[in-house]
This record gives C-alpha cells, sequence and structure tokens, in this order.
C-alpha cells in the first residue's frame, strides 16, 4: 500500500505529532508499506528526510513554533503527487494540512483520513484568550464537526475522545487507535549520568514532567503540587522537559512562589539520545493535563520503569489503570500531593510500580498499532 501523510507539524517541531507520524511511519514501513509525508520546512532539516516533501512555510503569529504551509505551492506539484498513484491519504492536523487533504482526495480520487490529535474544546481558548471561553468552545465543536463529517474515515487516540466526537454530531466512520510505543523506549536510561550531567544530586527526589510547555497542559496546578510537597520533602525537585508558549507564565509563577530551587525547566531533549535517561532519572512522573487524546509521555515514563501520579482525565481514562503503574490523582492539590508524598517516602513501592508499569506499558507496541492501522486503511479504501 502507498500511503500519503499530510502534517502541519513534524520535526525538528517536537510534540506528540511528530512522534506519532515518526512511529507509524517506522511501523508501517517494517510492515512492507510506502508512506510519504507533506510537511512544513522549517528551515532546519530533521535527520531523515526520505520520501518527506517540505513545502515553503511561514511563522505562526502568537505561537513562533509552529508554521503556515503554502496551500499553493503544494497544489503546484499536482502532477508529481498524482504519478505517485496513492491508495489513501492520511491527514494528521487540522489546519492547512486538512484542507490539503481534502482536496488532493477529490482530486486524485482516493480516500481521506484524519487522526483527531488534539482537543480543540479544551485548548482553543488558550490562544484566543480575547473571546469567552464559551464561544471558543463552541467555535471548536463547530470547527470539529464540519471537518469531521468532509472525511471518509477518523482514526481516534482513545475511546473518550471518541464518545466525544459523536456527541459534536460527527457522523464519520471512527476507529480507536493509539500511538504504540517503540522498543527504543525498553531501553532503560542512564539516571546516574543524566543527574550528573543537570548536576542534580543522586538522592535528590526529583518528580519530572514531559511534553509541551503549554497551557492547556495544567502544568500550573503541577508547580502548586510542588510548593505543597516541598513542606513534608523539603529539598524535592520538580523537572520539567519541554519547551512551549506557557514557559514565561509558568517561569513567573516559579518565581511568585519563590520555588527557584525546587523547579527546572531543561528544553526540548533528543528523544534518541537523552529522553530515556531524563525519565529513568525520575523517583516520579507527575501529569494532569485534561485535554489530552492519549498521553503517549505517560506510556514512554512507563516503559523506563517510572511511577506515576496522574489524573485520568479523556483520553488517558483509556490508557492509565489504576496500579499498573499508576496511582491516579484527583486533581485536587491535598490529593495530589499527598499521593505524591506517600510515593516519595516508599522507595519499594516505587520500585514495585514501575516493574508494573514496564509490563504494562508492553501491551501497546507500536507493531500492533500499526497493523490495526493498516486494517482500518484497507476498510476505508473499500468502502469508498
Amino acid at each position: 500500500m502507498k500511503i500519503l501523510f499530510i502534517s502541519d507539524v513534524y520535526f525538528p517541531r517536537v510534540n506528540g505529532v511528530s512522534t506519532s507520524i515518526e512511529t507509524f511511519r517506522r511501523n508501517l514501513h517494517l510492515l512492507g508499506h510506502t508512506v510519504h509525508l507533506i510537511a512544513p520546512d522549517y528551515g532546519t532539516p530533521a535527520a531523515d528526510e526520505t520520501d518527506i516533501l517540505r513545502v515553503p512555510a511561514r511563522t505562526v503569529p502568537l505561537d513562533p513554533e509552529d508554521r503556515l504551509m503554502r496551500y499553493g505551492w503544494v497544489m503546484q506539484q499536482l502532477d508529481r503527487l498524482r504519478g505517485e498513484h496513492y491508495d489513501l491519504i492520511h491527514v494528521q492536523t487540522p489546519f492547512v494540512a486538512h484542507y490539503l487533504g481534502v482536496k488532493l482526495s477529490h482530486l486524485l480520487d482516493i480516500p481521506c483520513i484524519e487522526t483527531y490529535h488534539t482537543f480543540f474544546e479544551e485548548y482553543l481558548y488558550h490562544y484566543i484568550p480575547f473571546l469567552p471561553k464559551s464561544l471558543t468552545r463552541w467555535l471548536a465543536k463547530r470547527f470539529s464537526r464540519h471537518q469531521g463529517n468532509s472525511l471518509d474515515g477518523m482514526v481516534i487516540p482513545s475511546r473518550p475522545m471518541q464518545r466525544v466526537l459523536q456527541d459534536y454530531g460527527i457522523a464519520t466512520t471512527m476507529e480507536v487507535i493509539a500511538t504504540g510505543i517503540e522498543p527504543a523506549s525498553f531501553v532503560l536510561g542512564d539516571r546516574v549520568a543524566f543527574r550528573e550531567k543537570y548536576g542534580i544530586a543522586q538522592e535528590r527526589p526529583m518528580l519530572l514532567f514531559v511534553g509541551r510547555v503549554a497551557h492547556e497542559k495544567n502544568i500550573d496546578f503541577l508547580i502548586q503540587v510542588v510548593n505543597q510537597v516541598r513542606k513534608e520533602v523539603a529539598d524535592v525537585l520538580f523537572v520539567i522537559a519541554g519547551e512551549g508558549p506557557a514557559r514565561v507564565h509558568l517561569e513567573q509563577e516559579v518565581k511568585r512562589l519563590a520555588l527557584g530551587q525546587h523547579v527546572r525547566f531543561i528544553g526540548y531533549l533528543d528523544r534518541h539520545t537523552e529522553l530515556n535517561n531524563c525519565y529513568r532519572a525520575a523517583d516520579i512522573f507527575i501529569f494532569s493535563s485534561r485535554t489530552e487524546t492519549q498521553g503517549l509521555v505517560l506510556l514512554e515514563a512507563m516503559a523506563q520503569g517510572v511511577p506515576l501520579v496522574s489524573t485520568a482525565e479523556l483520553g488517558t481514562r483509556d490508557v492509565l489503570q489504576d496500579g499498573a503503574g499508576v496511582w491516579i490523582a484527583q486533581e485536587e492539590l491535598s490529593d495530589f500531593s499527598s499521593n505524591v508524598v506517600k510515593m516519595l517516602g516508599h522507595a519499594q513501592a516505587r520500585s514495585d510500580l514501575g516493574e508494573l508499569g514496564r509490563a504494562y506499558a508492553n501491551e501497546w507496541s507500536a507493531a500492533k498499532q500499526a497493523k490495526k492501522m493498516l486494517a482500518f486503511y484497507n476498510t476505508v479504501i473499500e468502502s469508498a
């Protein structure tokens, strides 16, 4: 099979969508299929540019990390794309990529599906703060419904997210397929080396968040948790690995709470060289996002044997099972903080929970998810 992915983001832009694209591309290729990708040109090529068409793009207002692809430039490549004889188009993001996918689907006479990676109802108002939250939620629902019903199929990373989209009135055929975990994620990182590199004492209690430093990730709450935890665990350190538009705000919050000795921002890490070390260096991975369609970082932390304290909202309800690598907490300061303090105080409980998490994460293999994706492709193609 020959598949065309289209996305508004890809490496070197680091986020869950880029990771999902890379994971499925690699595993579909291993199964004997060809995947080409249309993605923005960031001016800095990713390490492996095989079968990638980079599109001239400009920066996005209010979000300088992202790019807006030139729709017209892609349409000028129509003869080239037609000559590839694709079987299906798989869109990964809902901006220029969506409209390109739908248009090319008609012009090339092949089906178009899309993965719903982002819960816009709980996302959009952070980026259009001058509009009432009720209005941005209404706009997000209408936007998602209109786009969803223009497709031949949708991939949803979790069952709770599928129910939300069905409630919006999206009637398109949906299939729940999560992004899987690669074998490399299970190669244990070097805890000692990471702590030495960043000047963290080997015995210091370390909490970790990995992900985009964005408002919708609810990192403010985790900083409040750290402020509570330090009252009982005086030397606790919270490491935030990632970048994003909320970083300045969060740094100001850390300063306001006088947490400068307890919170450290370390930016993006290369997932192929440093990320496993970072996960492995943590005593607990903490997470409280309300907007995840899946929450891949949770499984990555589990794959490294790191226990979690996390809320279970939306897509993470599908991923997390209390006791299987995680203690599920409420998004309530005393409950979440007490779980963290209790886990920090019991090394054996952390170790046991971490081993259970490693076994649980192994059930979410990337190869299995790629096979599920292929089965869905075939269903959509046969129905077209």
